[in-house]
C-alpha cells in the first residue's frame, strides 16, 4: 500500500462559456482521485472566470502557493483536473513547479493525464504545457482580432459606463437616466462646487449609489469617470477612437476645461520639515471634524498636546484637543498590534526615478505644445486659410493625441504591484520605526524622520475616541 500523502487540490474556470468542467465536476474529480490514491485532501482552492495567463492575477492560486511552502510542509502534493488549470503560460508553470519541487518537494499532479516517471514523463508533460499555453495565445489572438475589427467599423465591444446600457444588435449604448444621475451628480460636484475625489466619493457613498459593477465608490472610481471621453462621446479601444452616435450630455469643451482643471490642481503631498516643529508628531495628527492639522499647543508645560488650529480661530465648534500622553499611546498600541499580528492597509508609493521625472517634465511639455498648435490651427481656419473640414480634422487628431499623452501621463502614476515589498519587509520596517520612536535616547528629530517615512497622517476622531492611521509604504 502506498503511503499516505497530504495535497491541496486547485480548481479553476475562465469563463463560463469554455467547454470545460465545471468548478463542482472538478472537485469531484480531485476527491475521487484522492481516494483513490491513500492522500488527505486537505483544502481545495477555487479561482473563478479568471485567466490562467498571469499567476499574479490569481489572488487563490497566490494563496495556495505561499501555504505549500511554509515551513510547516502541509502537503506533498497539489493536484489539478489538468494541468492548464494549473498555469497556461509554460514559463510561469516551469517557475512555480520547480520552485515547490526543489524548495519544498512538492509535486504538481494532473488527475487526467498521468505521466510516467524520469526524463521521457518531464518532455511530455512540456508538450502539454506547451500545446496548453498555444491553444490559449491562440484564442486570444482571435478575440483581440474581433475585438479591433469591431472597433475599426465603429463598434462597441467594451462594457457601458455608469450611467449607460448596452441594448444590443449593435445599437448604440443610451442613457440609463437612474444612473446618469450619479453621473450628473460627479459632474456637478466636481465642475461647479469644487469638490474634490474624496469629497465626491463620501456623498456617493453617504447616498448609499453604487458603481457600474455594484460596488461602492472610491476615488479612483470617481476620477476615472470624471476622465472618461466618453461623456462626450469619443468611443476608444487600443490605437482607435471615433465620435459615437450615442446620446451625450457634456460637451467637449466641459471636459477639457476639467481636464485642464486637474491638470492645475495636482499637487503631490507637503509637509514642513521635522526641524521646524515642535514634537515628533507634529504635522502628522489631522482633526477629525475638518481635517486641519493639529498645531503643537505647548502653552501649558504640565499637559502639552496638540489642537485643530481651526478651532483655536474659531471656525468650527468642536475642539479636537489631544495630550501628548494620549498621542503617543495611541502610537505605540498600533505598532504594537501590527507587530503582534493584526491586519493592516497601507497606501503603495512608488520611488521617483530620474527617468520618471524626466518622462512627466517631457509629456506636460508635449501637451503644452499641443495647445499652442490648437490655437493655430484654430487661427488658421479663422483666417480662411483652412476650410472647416480641415480645422475639424486637424482638431480631432490633437485631441487623440492629447488622450494618449494625458493617459500616459497618468499611468506614469500608476504604481505596479510588482514592486511592491512583501510583508515580512512591511514590518521589518515598521519594527525598526517602533524601536526607534520607544527609545529614549533618540532625538525628536530622528523620531520624527522615522515617522514621516511610514505614517502619512493620523487623524485624531475625537467624537468616536479612535484614532486612525494611513501607513504608507515606499
Amino acid at each position: 500500500m502506498e503511503s499516505l500523502k497530504y495535497a491541496y487540490g486547485y480548481v479553476r474556470v475562465s469563463t463560463g462559456k469554455q467547454d470545460e468542467l465545471s468548478p463542482e465536476s472538478q472537485e469531484r474529480l480531485l476527491k475521487d482521485y484522492a481516494k483513490s490514491n491513500n492522500i488527505v485532501l486537505l483544502d481545495t482552492f477555487f479561482e473563478h472566470g479568471i485567466s490562467g495567463r498571469r499567476a499574479d492575477k490569481r489572488p487563490e492560486f497566490q494563496r495556495m502557493i505561499g501555504m505549500a511552502k511554509s515551513k510547516e510542509h502541509p502537503v506533498d502534493l497539489i493536484l489539478v483536473w489538468k494541468f492548464s488549470r494549473f498555469a497556461r503560460n509554460q514559463e510561469e508553470s516551469i517557475v512555480y513547479k520547480s520552485l515547490l519541487k526543489k524548495q519544498n518537494n512538492v509535486d504538481v499532479v494532473s488527475i487526467s493525464e498521468p505521466l510516467i516517471d524520469g526524463p521521457f514523463g518531464s518532455l511530455i508533460e512540456r508538450i502539454i504545457e506547451w500545446m496548453d499555453e498555444y491553444y490559449s495565445i491562440r484564442l486570444s489572438g482571435e478575440v483581440l482580432r474581433g475585438m479591433t475589427e469591431k472597433a475599426i467599423r465603429e463598434g462597441y465591444q467594451t462594457a457601458p459606463p455608469l450611467g449607460y446600457k448596452a441594448i444590443g444588435n449593435g445599437q448604440p449604448f443610451v442613457i440609463d437616466e437612474e444612473k446618469y444621475k450619479i453621473v450628473s451628480l460627479i459632474f456637478d460636484e466636481y465642475d461647479n462646487r469644487s469638490s474634490d475625489f474624496t469629497k465626491i466619493t463620501r456623498k456617493l457613498n453617504d447616498l448609499h449609489y453604487l458603481t457600474q459593477r455594484g460596488n461602492p465608490f472610491e476615488s479612483r472610481s470617481v476620477k476615472r469617470i470624471l476622465q472618461n471621453p466618453f461623456y462626450y462621446g469619443l468611443v476608444t479601444w487600443r490605437d482607435t477612437s471615433f465620435i459615437g452616435p450615442h446620446e451625450v450630455r457634456l460637451t467637449k469643451e466641459q471636459f477639457d476645461h476639467r481636464m485642464d482643471k486637474m491638470q492645475k490642481n495636482f499637487k503631490p503631498a507637503r509637509r514642513r520639515d521635522v526641524s521646524s516643529c515642535k514634537h515628533w508628531l507634529s504635522g502628522l495628527i489631522k482633526c477629525g471634524y475638518c481635517g486641519a492639522t493639529l498645531a503643537w499647543n505647548g502653552g501649558n508645560p504640565h499637559s502639552p498636546g496638540f489642537q485643530c488650529y481651526r478651532y483655536s480661530k474659531g471656525l468650527h465648534k468642536e475642539s479636537c484637543s489631544l495630550s501628548v500622553s494620549k498621542a503617543t499611546a495611541a502610537v505605540y498600541e498600533y505598532f504594537e498590534q501590527i507587530l503582534s499580528g493584526m491586519d493592516f492597509q497601507y497606501k503603495y508609493h512608488a520611488p521617483e526615478t530620474p527617468e520618471k521625472v524626466d518622462r512627466r517634465t517631457q509629456l506636460l511639455e508635449e501637451l503644452e505644445k499641443l495647445s499652442t498648435r490648437e490655437a493655430r490651427i484654430r487661427l488658421a481656419y479663422e483666417n480662411e486659410v483652412d476650410t472647416l473640414e480641415e480645422y475639424k480634422e486637424n482638431k480631432k487628431r490633437l485631441n487623440l493625441a492629447r488622450i494618449d499623452l494625458q493617459n500616459e501621463l497618468d499611468n506614469l502614476e500608476t504604481v505596479s504591484k510588482s514592486n511592491e515589498p512583501s510583508r515580512e519587509e512591511i514590518l521589518g520596517k515598521v519594527r525598526t520605526v517602533y524601536d526607534i520612536i520607544k527609545d529614549d535616547n533618540v532625538d525628536y528629530e530622528t523620531k520624527g524622520v522615522f515617522m514621516r517615512s511610514l505614517i502619512e497622517d493620523i487623524v485624531y476622531d475625537k467624537k468616536n475616541g479612535q484614532m486612525i492611521f494611513t501607513l504608507y509604504i515606499s
